[in-house]
């Protein structure tokens, strides 16, 4: 396809965010060394990838006019926009995709409040989101609320078409404005559509909170079909016995069935 040129300054324009929530602050690397990264590898991952941590944004209240969110597991006072310039990897313009997902979660786990992360190499881009929640059985403790959301940008994008509809989708004028988490769900929301879209060949914003909902749960089955699709290829294809080929490759036709039948519903 056509590609569309993305950076950060351009992706971060393409928000609309107010300038009293611009923050513009470089993060010392050592505070996520300090606070993210449980373990040795986590470290090196950390200091041999992260070139720079940008804080863009807080968006509050008070900076963009939401209310805040408070419920019985989670307090959203505000939301947190960061960028991280990633170091080209020698013979590579971005990070591999499995590094990438890990340095996504270290830093949202180290950021109390919910983060609109975005990660940055060479003409590459991965955005992610996760929400947070209070941790069981610690009560100060703040723990991610389910998987994160996240995709490589443009390449998840099937069409030139549908990442200019996403990116025009994600503006904060197009977000609901009940409360922070609210917001937070509609840039979430947005990054499904766009999700899906690589499964339907198009971008289509919910019409509804319910409709988001539903193409949660049917990219979900989408994913579990997928990877058990995948599975039994691979058994079928080391498989000896013909009667036993047999049997995986009709299962796989039934898997391949409910798949069509889960993308019908995104």
């Amino acid at each position: 396809m056509r590609t569309m040129l993305l950076d950060v300054p351009g992706f971060i324009a393409s928000l609309g965010l107010p300038d009293g929530c611009r923050v513009d602050q470089r993060v010392p690397k050592k505070l996520l060394l300090e606070n993210g990264a449980p373990t040795a590898a986590d470290k090196r991952l950390i200091a041999d990838t992260v070139e720079e941590i940008q804080w863009v944004a807080a968006l509050k209240p008070n900076t963009i006019g939401v209310p805040d969110y408070r419920d019985d597991q989670r307090v959203y006072l505000e939301i947190a926009v960061l960028a991280v310039t990633l170091r080209s990897q020698p013979g590579q313009d971005k990070a591999k995709p499995a590094n990438a997902a890990r340095l996504a979660e270290l830093v949202h786990r180290a950021v109390p409040y919910p983060v609109l992360l975005l990660l940055y190499s060479g003409q590459s881009m991965t955005l992610s989101f996760a929400h947070k929640r209070w941790a069981q059985n610690e009560a100060s403790k703040v723990v991610l609320d389910g998987g994160m959301v996240s995709m490589s940008l443009p390449e998840d994008a099937p069409s030139l078409d549908a990442l200019t509809a996403f990116v025009q989708a994600i503006a904060l004028t197009r977000q609901p404005r009940s409360s922070l988490f609210a917001l937070y769900q509609g840039w979430m929301d947005s990054a499904q559509a766009l999700l899906a879209a690589k499964l339907t060949g198009m971008f289509k914003a919910a019409d509804s909170p319910e409709q988001a909902a539903a193409r949660r749960l049917a990219l979900q089955e989408c994913a579990r079909l997928e990877s058990e699709a995948a599975h039994l290829r691979t058994q079928a294809g080391k498989e000896k016995q013909l009667a036993r080929q047999v049997e995986l490759n009709l299962a796989l036709k039934r898997v391949l069935v409910e798949l069509a039948a889960a993308r019908e519903q995104l």
